[in-house]
């Protein structure tokens, strides 16, 4: 599970699975639910066919979208990631999968002016700015 934030600031829990069997499914989904610590009312997939009996079983009670433009805020939102992993052919682990998410994330917070750095920068300028920011106070 990897903590990203969406272009409209709210924090999404993507999920990544390395196989998509009933078998691989139910140990994601519960792995995701103890992660997490709440059963959840809305669960966001693709279409895969595995999906809607694992999540019967194990959140019935969850709303399971499946629409075919459900989940663009996530990956409307990771277009910039998936751009900046075709060069690197994809990522080999979990922990590598974690550093890459996770420092693109900084980013894109840092350039739409989440944090409180570079605030007084202009847009294009931000970023640098948050750098020199975080170097003086280091």
């Amino acid at each position: 599970m990897y903590r990203a934030v969406d272009q409209h600031g709210q924090v999404i829990d993507v999920l990544v699975s390395a196989r998509r069997d009933a078998a691989a499914a139910r140990r994601f989904f519960r792995r995701a639910m103890a992660t997490l610590k709440v059963r959840p009312t809305e669960v966001i997939t693709d279409a895969a066919p595995v999906y809607p009996a694992v999540l019967d079983e194990l959140v019935p009670s969850a709303w399971h979208h499946v629409e075919r433009h459900a989940n663009n805020r996530v990956e409307a939102d990771h277009s910039q990631l998936k751009h900046r992993l075709r060069p690197m052919r994809g990522l080999r682990t979990d922990r590598t999968a974690q550093t890459i998410i996770a420092g693109h994330a900084f980013m894109q917070n840092l350039r739409r002016g989440h944090y409180e750095l570079g605030l007084n920068a202009t847009h294009g300028l931000r970023v640098a700015a948050a750098f020199a920011e975080l170097a003086a106070a280091i």
